[in-house]
This record gives C-alpha cells, structure tokens and sequence, in this order.
C-alpha cells in the first residue's frame, strides 16, 4: 500500500487530493513541521530533502509534487487525471506543474523561507516585502495565459488542478488579494465543492 507523508497547510496537499482522486488506496501520515519532524532520523531515512510530501511505493520512495502527481495520474489512468495517450498534452501538464514547484512556490518561500537564500535579517525583510509583488506577478501570468477554464487544461480535470488549488491557498497569507483572479477565485470555489477535496481536506483537519 501507497504510504503518503505530508504536512497540514503544506504543498502536498495537491498530492493528497490527487491520490483521493484516483480512489487509491494509501496510509497518510501527518508531520509536524513547527515541531521538526521533516528533521528526525527516521524522517530523513524516507526522505533526506526533509520536506514533504513524501510518497513510499513498493518500488521505492517518490518526492517532489511533481513527480509524485504524474506517478498517480499515471498508476490509476481509469481516473483520467492526465492525457497518458497524447505525449504533447502530458507535457503541457508537466509544464504548468513544473512552474508551480520552481517559480510560484519559490516565489511564495521568500515570505517566510529567507534564511535559504541570505543570512542577514536585513534581506530577509526585504524578501517578505518583494513576495506579493513576485507571487501577484505569478498569479497574474496564471489568470492571463494558462488557466484555460474552467480546469487548468481545459474542459477536463487533471493533477494540475489540485496542485494550483493547494497552491492558490496560499494567497491570503501571501499578502495577496484572491479576488484579484477572477479565474483562479473561481477555480478554488469548485474546487471545494469537490468530494475528493473535501475528503483530503478533512483528513488534513480543515474539514
């Protein structure tokens, strides 16, 4: 069986939703980031990056969303969480997910995650004062030219649907008004009204 680690409030969520989605069967394990988990032994023997989430399989261990949401969409296709026939289209997918983990997450540690990048508190000020304009720009590029509606990739739910959503979440806290993309404010309202969202969300303790 699929084992899940993750940690409420985190980016794995959009796995967690994922592998509700494709009806997997799966234990989720919570960290506790704030009392460092991520950092025991016996964490980082699963997963030395000390983050989640963190996917055991019974081929080995997956990380990072981006890998772990297309190892679902791929494990499960009778779910039909991505175009497994169409090279093109499942690159598309990789695309916009790839720009979530290396650009929009990025974008959003800076608020909070200075001490990865500088040393001086000074720096750190002026990251988390950058970070809604960065993230703003972000969700603007989203809004603009890659949320095609009423899913990210069109008429059909994919895996990059639960990665933008769990993302998306992170606005308010970003300094950063949702109301701003109507498109994406949209996207997260149906999202919610999702069985699978729910399901995962109340595992999470926010049901």
């Amino acid at each position: 069986m699929l084992k899940l680690f993750y940690a409420p409030g985190s980016c794995a969520l959009a796995s967690h939703i994922a592998l509700e989605e494709a009806g997997a069967e799966y234990t989720a394990y919570r960290m506790d980031l704030k009392a460092g988990d991520q950092r025991k032994p016996e964490y980082l023997a699963t997963n030395p990056k000390g983050r989640v989430p963190a996917l055991v399989t019974d081929r080995g261990i997956l990380t990072e969303n981006v890998a772990i949401l297309a190892f679902v969409a791929q494990s499960f296709p009778k779910a039909g969480l991505a175009p497994l026939n169409d090279p093109f289209a499942f690159a598309e997918i990789q695309a916009f997910n790839s720009y979530l983990a290396s650009t929009v997450h990025v974008a959003h540690a800076h608020r909070n995650r200075g001490y990865r990048w500088a040393d001086n508190q000074s720096s750190f000020d002026d990251m988390r004062r950058k970070a809604p304009e960065t993230i703003s720009a972000c969700f603007d590029l989203i809004e603009r030219q890659m949320l095609k509606g009423p899913w990210v990739m069109g008429e059909a739910y994919t895996i990059c649907d639960p990665y933008l959503f769990t993302i998306a979440e992170w606005l308010e806290g970003d300094g950063v008004d949702p109301t701003r993309f109507p498109k994406v404010h949209d996207h997260r309202r149906r999202m919610y009204e999702r069985p699978a969202v729910k399901r995962a969300l109340a595992e999470e303790g926010r049901g």
